[in-house]
């Protein structure tokens, strides 16, 4: 899963980054609302963690301006312990939730898996394709119970196509969800990492249709 990030204090940033980073997302940053609202017009994100209060345009008008360009990814907005108007505010501008500073990054997560799943109309946090099984919380695959090692190319490649279960899923768009925008890109390697999971998971778990993509089995 591929998130943009936008903070200005820079020490916040960096902590954000790395815990989401830890927890399997490629990461876009910005520190200001102008490179924030151009990447979120020009990338393809599975959400965004805005805070408000930003430099040359402040959360609230780039949020606005998304949404009036018809993006529809889930955002999570972050205000000041005060700032219950900027709340009201950010939702009624289409924000899909709030967290308030200071937090935990346990929470933000939480809070960021539940939209992501919400995007794809998946309720529970464990994703299921027949015996395969995918905990959203852990990050630990198993196939009838028995735990199934994965690098972290292979868990974000197998995550993202059980969030769309049923869907063909293309190289391309598979390689913009994957991979952060300073990361250099190459569709072929999604073919090695798709015969890597096809070799650890249950046979025809995930399907090539001939010059579209890949799809996984529709979960149960």
């Amino acid at each position: 899963m591929r998130l943009l990030l936008v903070e200005d204090d820079p020490r916040l940033r960096a902590q954000l980054r790395a815990g989401l980073g830890e927890a399997g997302y490629a990461v876009d940053e910005a520190d200001n609302g102008v490179d924030a609202q151009h990447l979120g017009q020009t990338e393809t994100y599975d959400a965004v963690v805005l805070d408000l209060g930003l430099p040359r345009l402040d959360g609230l008008s780039v949020l606005e301006r998304w949404r009036a360009a018809g993006r529809t990814m889930p955002v999570l907005i972050l205000t000041a312990r005060d700032g219950w108007h900027e709340k009201v505010a950010g939702i009624d501008a289409g924000a899909d939730d709030y967290l308030v500073k200071p937090f935990h990054m346990e929470e933000l997560l939480a809070r960021l898996r539940a939209l992501i799943r919400r995007a794809q109309g998946l309720a529970s946090p464990l994703l299921r394709s027949g015996t395969l099984a995918l905990d959203t919380r852990s990050g630990r695959v198993t196939v009838d119970g028995q735990a199934v090692p994965l690098t972290a190319h292979e868990f974000r490649l197998l995550a993202y196509l059980m969030h769309r279960p049923g869907q063909v899923v293309s190289r391309t768009e598979l390689t913009e969800h994957l991979y952060a925008q300073d990361f250099d890109r190459d569709s072929n390697t999604i073919e090695v990492f798709v015969g890597r999971l096809r070799r650890k998971l249950p046979p025809e778990t995930i399907e090539t249709v001939r010059g579209l993509g890949y799809r996984l089995g529709a979960l149960p």
